[in-house]
């Protein structure tokens, strides 16, 4: 899915003719156009790459009033953040990776609270509030 891989080299990129850095919705096979790109920026791709990156590379899934929390990212990914207004709350997520993994929830809190549940699910509450969330990997 990821469109730089159409576009690594030179004669790749020629082929591909549209943008390296956003998703298209097809892939040429006519033969005069065969690995050309089309329709770039349709709403519909980019919505499903939006949601790859968000649910199954940050692991970040709404279940009803619940936000699921499971990430599986690339080991050298050493922290990253995601803040997420829920209503009238606010959530800023924090996740670090201090022994370069791809996944597993090492410790988890939630305003200074330890969170024991796995898989993690954070109930979200509608309080006007700004609520930390501290993810560790490992």
């Amino acid at each position: 899915m990821n469109p730089i891989n159409r576009s690594a080299t030179p004669s790749d990129a020629d082929r591909y003719k549209v943008e390296p850095y956003v998703v298209c919705a097809d892939i040429y096979a006519a033969a005069l156009h065969v690995g050309r790109g089309g329709w770039t920026w349709y709403t519909g791709s980019a919505g499903w790459m939006y949601r790859v990156g968000l649910e199954r590379i940050l692991g970040f899934r709404l279940q009803g009033t619940a936000l699921l929390l499971d990430p599986c990212i690339p080991k050298s990914w050493p922290h990253f953040e995601i803040t997420f207004q829920y209503r009238a709350s606010r959530y800023e997520i924090g996740v670090g990776n201090p022994l370069g993994v791809n996944r597993g929830v090492a410790m988890a809190e939630i305003d200074g609270e330890t969170l024991q549940e796995r898989p993690l699910q954070i109930v979200l509450v509608d309080d006007g509030a700004t609520h930390r969330v501290q993810i560790t990997l490992g």
